[in-house]
């Protein structure tokens, strides 16, 4: 099993070769588009594994946009108890639905 922990947009996501993943939105990608992902925290290949210090240099990730899509609503919910304050309100976060294709690796 192959898989690799990377960092994309300030958070860190578990990728596995030909699995689908939510991140938050890539405003600025076109649906269809590969893009390569540098940083790399940890990488492991069946049962050996590598870990950066923070990323590795010589690994990158090839991955593809599938979709970009809306999640479920989250309420937020405020109150003060016995004061009649209470409001309520809720959004829908933004999300981009990525398959990654290919992990490479550049020997040293």
């Amino acid at each position: 099993m192959i898989y690799a922990i990377v960092n994309i947009l300030g958070n860190q996501f578990k990728l596995i070769e030909n699995k689908f993943v939510y991140i938050p939105r890539f405003s600025s990608m076109n649906l269809g588009e590969k893009i390569w992902i540098n940083q790399v925290f940890l990488f492991s290949k069946n049962g050996f594994t590598k870990i950066g210090n923070p990323f590795l240099e010589n690994i990158s990730i090839q991955v593809e946009i599938l979709q970009h899509l809306k999640g479920n609503k989250i309420i937020v919910f405020k109150k003060k108890k016995r004061k009649g304050y209470k409001v309520k309100n809720g959004f829908r976060p933004f999300f981009t639905k990525i398959k990654v294709i290919s992990f490479s690796e550049i020997e040293k």
